[in-house]
């Protein structure tokens, strides 16, 4: 079986390194809040470009912690309204939730996938407070045409960047083109730790204080506590694993690169459309996602030839049942995407062998 992700031999590269810097930590007693965590959002921050990265416990709470910040610094009030891609994943939609918000929809390019921002400014009323642009599969998304929306109406920019690790746009890394930025270092992720994680960058002193003391029980001072805060923290052993990686992320991301053009010289289907890649640095290829309107067919011929696939994602945000009350709501952009995406295999261990291999079957379905 070719897997979609072998993250067991992703690591094992690794594998001495991470052991070495997990006895580091193990050795030094302390696990929460000290100094690896310290050092890698100053190594984060310094790769992404900004000038603070915040260490928390996942993705979503990035997101959900940056809306939070916001809101606890007046910016942002409860019923405000936040534009989003409408084929994200859930994620980006429940951080807007949780903080009492109003997530407006907004279909993306179909070529693309990503949030069309000609169709943004359609949806901005009175109550828009930001947009949540997601660089959804590695490719970043058309900043500049959404930051110059923002700056007309005076809107905050954050992205979601779970996908986009290392990915450009233009001169500058994803994390810092807006406002703040939420990073997942789900093991998955092309930056990924081995348990959950996620970070927060921005270049706004005041937002990153807040974030931090939000995600430790809204205190600045130990038993001091400024905000009603949550815990949401990065720890030690995950920090130090995050460390070991982010030295050879560029590296990933190449060999990511190398399979992606080789899928893209080599898959001749016509039953088959494969991504649209604005500009080579725009694009770290987390997936490779291709389409087809047999995608069910395809999926279950690679299956019976031990090519393992995944669907990213198969039921669109608005027909979920924990957004009921927008099942009766059409995005006929996002329906079609989501009933025809495919991702195929694609990992910096990937062998060109499997590569091959998937190349001609695919070539030979009909």
């Amino acid at each position: 079986m070719i897997p979609f992700l072998d993250l067991k031999g992703l690591n094992s590269q690794y594998k001495e390194e991470l052991i070495e810097a997990c006895i580091k930590v193990i050795d030094s007693g302390w696990y929460i809040q000290g100094n690896e965590c310290k050092e890698f959002e100053t190594e984060f921050a310094k790769y992404c470009g900004t000038k603070y990265a915040i260490g928390v416990a996942n993705g979503l709470d990035a997101l959900i912690l940056i809306l939070r910040a916001y809101k606890q610094l007046g910016i942002i009030n409860d019923g405000d309204e936040v534009i989003v891609p409408s084929n994200t994943y859930i994620a980006s939609i429940l951080a807007i939730s949780q903080n009492n918000l109003v997530p407006v929809l907004v279909e993306p390019d179909i070529n693309t996938y990503l949030i069309d921002p000609s169709k943004i400014e359609e949806k901005v009323t009175s109550k828009t407070k930001a947009i949540l642009p997601v660089h959804l599969y590695g490719q970043t998304c058309e900043m500049d045409k959404i930051n110059k929306i923002a700056k007309k109406y005076n809107l905050k920019v954050i992205e979601d960047s779970a996908q986009s690790h290392g990915a450009y746009f233009k001169d500058k890394r994803s994390g810092n083109l807006g406002d703040a930025s939420g990073f997942s270092f789900y093991p998955g992720k092309n930056l990924g730790a081995l348990g959950d994680g996620g970070a927060v960058t921005t270049n706004d002193e005041e937002l990153a204080n807040t974030i931090k003391a939000l995600g430790n029980y809204g205190s600045h001072k130990k038993y001091e506590n400024l905000y009603k805060g949550v815990n949401s923290r990065l720890d030690e052993i995950q920090a130090s694993m995050l460390r070991v990686k982010l030295k050879y992320l560029d590296n990933e991301i190449e060999k990511r690169r190398e399979i992606a053009n080789y899928y893209l010289q080599n898959i001749e289907n016509s039953n088959l459309i494969l991504p649209t890649v604005r500009a080579k640095d725009n694009h770290v290829w987390h997936l490779f996602v291709i389409r087809t309107n047999k995608r069910d067919e395809l999926q279950n011929y690679l299956a019976e030839n031990d090519i393992q696939t995944l669907i990213h994602y198969p039921i669109p945000p608005h027909k979920q049942e924990a957004y009921k009350e927008w099942n009766i709501k059409s995005y006929e952009i996002s329906e079609q995407i989501h009933n025809e995406v495919l991702s195929l295999p694609i990992s910096s261990v990937q062998p060109l062998e499997d590569t091959k291999r998937i190349i001609q079957i695919i070539n030979n379905f009909n």
